[in-house]
């Protein structure tokens, strides 16, 4: 490894993350980059970079945050050689791989290629004029105010259902425990290859979701009675549909890397970080927070049902907001 690049979370305090970095670089000759916006804040020797040279000339891409600074730094690495370590600073970030104190012997790890890479699939749409990416999901969102979101879902050119909704989201196996979790859709091994769609607070009697191929686009085409509708992408608004707009996306696999140094399961970080919690009928001491006997010595039992986070930095739950 010859080069690292840093991406900030633009509000938490990064230096001691920074630092290290940085200090571990120095003893091995490796030069350490940053977006030039984000290193005006902080007094450091990591040297600027535009975003997009950064993505496109570092070895290895270093998330400093939480799941939405990862979001970013898969998107820069987006196309892009380097694969991207989430590092987690203080909060209970879904897509992170390590805290700060165990950074250095992470990228130690890294360099002597003593690591496993996970792709991540992402979805290309396109409405109006604009062409986005999301690596979680893209969903069309009733504007407070405004009627439901009613929108046909079409399958390759082929109607298949509609939904009167506050929002249609679609998501990404990464994305499968973010807005998507929170409006029922299922739990979704980021290494499969699919697409899910899920209505959110459907206003009919049909109110299921469904699992699309990758080989496959999915068209959302706004009805006449639907409201104004917010295109998210990732969490953020990107543009807005009238009724008669579509929004047309086509998954892209392996579109990004994320390390993976082998210390826990994509299962045990699901179960821990949503606090997922087992049926009411099984007696906690068949079962402990990892999922076996009590009779094994693990006395942790079970995880109480709590609201899952998303991939958003924020503090948590408080961020689960319902569209409209």
């Amino acid at each position: 490894m010859h080069s690292v690049g840093l991406v900030l979370h633009p509000q938490r305090d990064s230096a001691e993350a920074v630092e290290a970095v940085l200090s571990w670089a120095k003893d091995r000759d490796i030069s350490v980059y940053g977006n030039a916006s984000e290193l005006t804040r902080l007094n450091c020797a990591a040297m600027p970079l535009s975003e997009e040279e950064l993505g496109r000339r570092v070895d290895l891409l270093v998330s400093l945050g939480g799941d939405g600074t990862m979001l970013r730094a898969m998107r820069l690495a987006d196309r892009q050689r380097a694969p991207v370590l989430g590092v987690n600073l203080g909060k209970l970030g879904f897509l992170a791989e390590v805290d700060v104190p165990d950074l250095s012997t992470a990228l130690t790890a890294i360099d002597a290629k003593a690591f496993t890479i996970e792709p991540r699939l992402a979805i290309d749409a396109w409405f109006g004029d604009r062409q986005v990416t999301a690596f979680n999901d893209v969903a069309v969102v009733r504007v407070p105010g405004n009627p439901s979101a009613v929108v046909s879902v079409n399958v390759s050119e082929q109607p298949f259902v509609s939904y009167a909704a506050d929002a249609v989201i679609v998501a990404t196996p990464t994305g499968s425990t973010a807005y998507s979790f929170s409006a029922g859709g299922p739990i979704v091994q980021p290494a499969v290859e699919a697409l899910l769609v899920t209505p959110a607070a459907p206003h009919s009697a049909y109110n299921r979701g469904f699992v699309l191929s990758v080989t496959e686009t999915v068209e959302l085409a706004m009805l006449p009675t639907s409201g104004r509708l917010a295109v998210e992408v990732d969490g953020l608004v990107e543009g807005y549909t009238e009724p008669g707009d579509t929004v047309t996306m086509r998954a892209r696999p392996q579109a990004a890397k994320v390390v993976r140094l082998g210390r826990t399961t994509f299962y045990q970080r699901a179960r821990r970080k949503l606090r997922l919690t087992d049926s009411a009928e099984i007696p906690a001491a068949f079962v402990d927070g990892n999922g076996g006997s009590a009779a094994d010595g693990s006395a942790d039992g079970m995880f109480q049902l709590a609201n899952p986070l998303t991939h958003r930095d924020g503090e948590g739950p408080a961020d689960l907001r319902p569209p409209g």
